[in-house]
């Protein structure tokens, strides 16, 4: 099962300025990306399924993973019945959605399964329940979702220290704190903003890309 590393973004069209959400995922890509989520919390399922069938392929190309926020029964009409030949396709989850559990049972086992946590108590559920990552948050503070719980770098090492899983930093990064994370035990950081959110996505992804290759410990 792929694990993941680098810069992990989240595609949100709310974040994009306007601009088409296929064309910043691909300059996200282009600027060194290592997965891409899509989230899109805004339209139907059936509205979504062009751009997120379109941002899949340019994973595909890639040969970087693809994830769908919360809906596991989009990844699998976009994953279709066979593994990708390239890449990973999987699904996040959060605290207050469907079981990891229940989401596990039903995704095919080359499916990645990634949880939201705010603790090592709820990493260690996660992994316990098949996640193949988790992610940690709000670290800085954010703007993108509503209602998140506040963590910390501190926090972050100690789920480092609970699980064997790749632990993925998230809430409020950017080129100016992300070696905090990177120091703190991060094996990817994901952005929002910091990237879709830039006048050049392309330069900010590639800028993050080389702040944590730098930040990484020798």
């Amino acid at each position: 099962m792929a694990t993941l590393a680098g810069l992990y973004v989240l595609i949100d069209p709310a974040a994009c300025r306007g601009r088409s959400p296929v064309a910043v995922a691909r300059d996200a890509l282009a600027g060194g990306a290592g997965a891409l989520q899509w989230r899109d919390k805004l339209r139907d399922k059936g509205e979504q399924l062009a751009d997120a069938a379109a941002i899949l392929r340019l994973c595909a190309d890639a040969d970087v993973a693809f994830i769908v926020n919360d809906h596991a029964d989009l990844a699998l009409v976009l994953a279709g019945p066979l593994p990708p030949a390239r890449g990973a396709v999987g699904v996040h989850v959060g605290q207050k959605d469907l079981p990891p559990a229940a989401v596990r049972s039903i995704l095919p086992p080359h499916f990645l399964l990634g949880v939201s946590t705010n603790n090592a108590a709820e990493a260690t559920a996660a992994a316990a329940a098949g996640a193949a990552y988790v992610a940690v948050g709000d670290i800085f503070g954010t703007t993108a979702k509503q209602g998140t719980r506040p963590a910390s770098p501190a926090r972050l090492t100690e789920v480092k220290a609970a699980v064997s899983l790749p632990v993925v930093a998230i809430g409020g990064i950017n080129r100016a704190n992300v070696a905090e994370v990177v120091a703190a035990g991060a094996d990817a950081v994901a952005v929002i903003s910091a990237v879709c959110g830039a006048d050049d996505p392309r330069d900010a992804a590639a800028a993050l890309v080389a702040a944590i290759a730098a930040a990484k410990p020798r």
